[in-house]
């Protein structure tokens, strides 16, 4: 059946289901292929990384096959992969066919990743700020749903998580099934971007002169937040903090997310979307140059509820942005890059942050990370000035 225009309820549901199923797996691998698998940390460091090579490479390939080739056939063709790599891992997951199952999934996690948000981006009915405020919500209530999930599962048996995962793939299938089957062509029509920023080739490369600064602020954005996901732990653990209190941090940090979201939505009317996200990434870096003060559980808390703030005011936003700063004939591509991008921090951040410690300390990670966000930062605020001062004289001229 043909919709007339795509749903955002749709494409929220889809971003829920798809982390919820992806949050078993992400935080399982490296203590499955380690503790029950008997596979080395450096070898598990290596599948992850073969993961997030996969996940780019959906990243890429769902967006190019989303503007080139058919947008529900693509949605498919993710899904599918995703769903069929966990439905198997439920009678196979020895040793290396857990690693082989768990790139393909994370291949068909990466198409359905930039597919949410292609599809997100021709969403009519409501603003480009509030689809993506609402999708993040929805994907932040999948991560606290898996992760929650996966710590009650894994005691009684991995085939159990396993099945669970595959049934939110399922529900995932049937989503992308039954709602994704939407005329996007007739969307695209009507895009007032095209209006606004791209009557002249000249202008609209100079817009994507600033997209390619906000992507390469956000692999930075993504390397320190990387951080938190591994050497963190052990700074943590360092100072006699126990684990399960960073572990409860995650939970912090879906919770707040979940509850300050809606608000953050209210921001629309007053604040303008570019000043938002500027403000947003330069609280998250602001966080981590103040861990370089941290010395308590107390302290660690109180830094991680001034990331989440940063977090909630800036990511939810970028796709927003990117969308407006594009054509809607591009979106798939554009959208792939995004998640390409973060993709590429999450995977470098790590060794950054090792290398970094092993050199130097931690204190010079925090300091060094927080100039890398802030000195691109800079560069987009500085580009993005410039373009507003052509623009007023354009109009002036005119």
């Amino acid at each position: 059946m043909k919709h007339q225009t795509v749903k955002l309820k749709w494409v929220a549901l889809a971003s829920l289901l798809n982390n919820t199923g992806a949050a078993f797996l992400w935080p399982l691998t490296t203590m499955y292929l380690h503790n029950y698998l008997g596979q080395t940390l450096t070898t598990a460091g290596f599948v992850m990384l073969i993961m997030s090579i996969a996940m780019m490479t959906g990243n890429y390939l769902g967006g190019w096959l989303f503007d080139h080739w058919k947008q529900y056939q693509t949605a498919l063709l993710g899904v599918s992969l995703s769903t069929l790599a966990i439905f198997l891992l439920i009678f196979i997951h020895s040793w290396p066919w857990y690693a082989v199952l768990i790139t393909i999934n994370s291949f068909g996690d990466g198409i359905n990743a930039t597919i949410v948000n292609s599809y997100g981006a021709l969403v009519r009915e409501h603003s480009s700020r509030y689809v993506f405020n609402y999708i993040y919500m929805a994907f932040n209530i999948g991560v606290v749903i898996g992760t929650l999930l996966v710590g009650v599962l894994l005691p009684i048996s991995v085939v159990v998580v396993f099945a669970v995962a595959t049934i939110f793939y399922i529900l995932l299938m049937l989503v992308v099934f039954l709602t994704f089957n939407v005329a996007v062509d007739v969307i695209r029509g009507n895009s007032k971007i095209q209006e606004r920023h791209h009557s002249s080739r000249q202008w609209h490369s100079r817009w994507i002169i600033l997209v390619w600064c906000i992507l390469i602020n956000y692999i930075t954005v993504h390397l320190s937040y990387s951080l938190w996901e591994s050497v963190m732990a052990v700074h943590m653990t360092n100072m006699g903090i126990p684990f399960y209190a960073y572990s409860m941090l995650w939970t912090l940090n879906g919770m707040l997310i979940i509850i300050g979201q809606p608000l953050i939505n209210k921001l629309s009317p007053y604040v303008r979307l570019s000043t938002q996200i500027i403000v947003g990434i330069f609280i998250f870096a602001l966080s981590f140059l103040l861990l370089i003060f941290a010395r308590t559980l107390t302290a660690f808390v109180i830094d991680f509820v001034i990331l989440t703030i940063g977090e909630m005011t800036s990511f939810a936003g970028l796709p927003a942005w990117i969308t407006q700063l594009t054509n809607v004939d591009e979106a798939g591509h554009y959208q792939g890059l995004l998640n390409i991008m973060m993709s590429i921090g999450r995977a470098i951040g790590p060794l950054y942050g090792g290398f970094v410690i092993e050199k130097g300390s931690y204190q010079f990670l925090f300091i060094s990370v927080f100039c890398l966000m802030t000195g691109t930062l800079m560069i987009i605020c500085i580009y993005l000035w410039y373009l507003r001062r052509v623009q007023r004289r354009l109009n002036l001229d005119k």
